[in-house]
């Protein structure tokens, strides 16, 4: 029974980081970051469900115990829940894929560098070619009562994600409270 706590204390708090810190990463947009916790819930997730695998062996057929059948109800909500979890990070990270690629500049041929004036050209007497940046300066702009809205490409990365941002903060939490109390039963009745 110490084996099975052990156990599912090192499945189940590495699952709860990592389900906990993704809408964080969401909102700074990293997809990368979001990614390797999606992995993570994958993989933590599989080994809870080993965690009720044994403590359904471990029960003995004992399902009578009003304790036991509450922790195992409550364990499987939270695996309902943390497959919503999962999916809602796979779309975040998809999203957030989507966001970063539109923000690139589209790569184009560059444009040859305007040629450089030779100084037998200057003694010909041929135009002048000015360099980037040497020409006369642009005027501002002097409608001071207009407001230049804000380009797309300045927005929150995370913003694209913000349904998924919103429900995996709240499902990861109604999991770990869900961890706590079956822990406390178990702990309780041990």
């Amino acid at each position: 029974m110490i084996l099975h706590i052990g156990f599912a204390i090192f499945a189940l708090g590495p699952l709860t980081a990592a389900t906990m810190a993704t809408p964080r990463y969401i909102r700074g947009g990293r997809p990368g970051i979001v990614r390797y916790l999606n992995r993570a819930t994958r993989i933590y997730g599989l080994l809870s469900l080993g965690i009720f695998l044994w403590g359904a062996l471990l029960a003995r057929g004992q399902f009578d115990k009003v304790w036991l059948s509450a922790s195992m109800t409550l364990f499987i909500v939270a695996l309902v829940l943390l497959v919503i979890v999962e999916r809602d990070q796979r779309k975040a990270v998809h999203k957030l894929e989507v966001a970063q690629a539109e923000r690139r500049p589209a790569t184009t041929p560059a444009a040859p560098p305007p040629a450089a004036k030779t100084a037998a050209a200057e003694t010909a007497g041929t135009d002048a070619v000015t360099a980037p940046g040497e020409g006369p300066a642009p005027e501002p702009a002097t409608d001071a009562g207009t407001a230049t809205p804000e380009p797309a490409s300045r927005a929150p990365l995370g913003e694209p994600a913000k349904v998924e941002t919103g429900r995996i903060a709240t499902l990861s939490g109604v999991v770990a409270l869900i961890w706590i109390v079956i822990l406390v039963l178990m702990v309780w009745n041990a």
